[in-house]
């Protein structure tokens, strides 16, 4: 004959001991220590890119090319318009060549090749290539675009340099997120008649697509802030340049170039293009966010 426990019973059995409360409390104030932490480094940068770069912010700013007249000259020094746009066709083509490639191989590696020793080998190269310094791949492409066919500077080959340190970001971000993909939804369809391709299509990509936003726009970041890639590729020009077979300005080549520069004008100049490139990734990170939550709500 079974007995009902009242619910005092039940609440002191399931009680948490005073010891545990203190744990958890203990547990909670060391989560909540760390974040702040992290984020204290975080907040002065962005506290101090926006002390030194909001003055130098002007329509002149975003307007006009970068004069090579600024040795020792406070005026006159021109914005940084053709490195905006420089910046923008580079990574747009870096981008159009490595998030198709990188999705492609995840979505091999997952739906395909799983733990096949091809497949194997492909994370271990991958891993490797995710911490390769940025200049290898500038060198790289140097030596085989430019040195290897005899022709100069161009800003497609710095859209390849930066193809390719965004890559393995893509490959290993979007593999992650795809094994988190229930493997019932894909038996469902399959189950249903639904052929293998139509399942990836329909089923497990848009599953997947938050996710997968969030890596690419983390690879995105990585290849707008490098510079070392683009010195041996673009090289910089200083007028606006829509060719990218030829030599095109970027944010993070003209900061480097700003930032060493005697001029107080010019070093302000960075210290505004620096809090530019911010902004631009900021803008971009909203905009996608946006988007996948407009494709999640249709």
């Amino acid at each position: 004959m079974s007995t009902r426990e009242t619910p005092a019973a039940l609440l002191a059995r399931f009680d948490v001991s005073p010891a545990r409360r203190r744990k958890d409390r203990i547990a909670r104030g060391g989560i909540l220590a760390a974040t702040v932490l992290a984020l204290i480094p975080l907040l002065l940068i962005i506290y101090y890119l926006l002390l030194k770069g909001v003055g130098s912010w002007s329509v002149n700013f975003f307007t006009t090319d970068p004069t090579g007249n600024t040795f020792f000259k406070s005026s006159s020094i021109g914005g940084i318009k053709s490195a905006i746009l420089g910046t923008i066709e580079i990574v747009a083509l870096a981008s159009a060549i490595a998030i198709p490639i990188g999705i492609g191989v995840a979505v091999w590696l997952v739906e395909y090749g799983k733990n096949s020793w091809f497949a194997q080998l492909v994370r271990f190269f991958v891993d490797v290539l995710t911490g390769v310094p940025s200049i290898v791949f500038g060198l790289f492409v140097y030596i085989v675009l430019v040195v290897g066919t005899g022709s100069s500077y161009a800003g497609y080959k710095g859209s390849f340099a930066l193809a390719l340190l965004m890559l393995p970001v893509v490959i290993r971000s979007a593999e992650v997120v795809l094994l988190l993909v229930p493997g019932a939804l894909r038996e469902s369809a399959l189950a249903l008649g639904a052929p293998r391709f139509r399942v990836i299509f329909s089923i497990v990509l848009p599953t997947a697509l938050p996710g997968m936003i969030t890596g690419v726009l983390l690879a995105i970041a990585r290849a707008a802030g490098e510079t070392a890639p683009l010195l041996f590729t673009a090289a910089a020009t200083l007028k606006t340049n829509f060719n990218l077979g030829q030599f095109m300005n970027s944010l993070p080549v003209q900061i480097y170039s700003d930032v060493t520069s005697p001029t107080t004008a010019v070093v302000n100049r960075a210290w505004g293009a620096a809090l530019t490139l911010v902004v631009m990734i900021l803008l971009l990170n909203l905009i996608a966010r946006l988007v996948s939550r407009r494709s999640r709500l249709a």
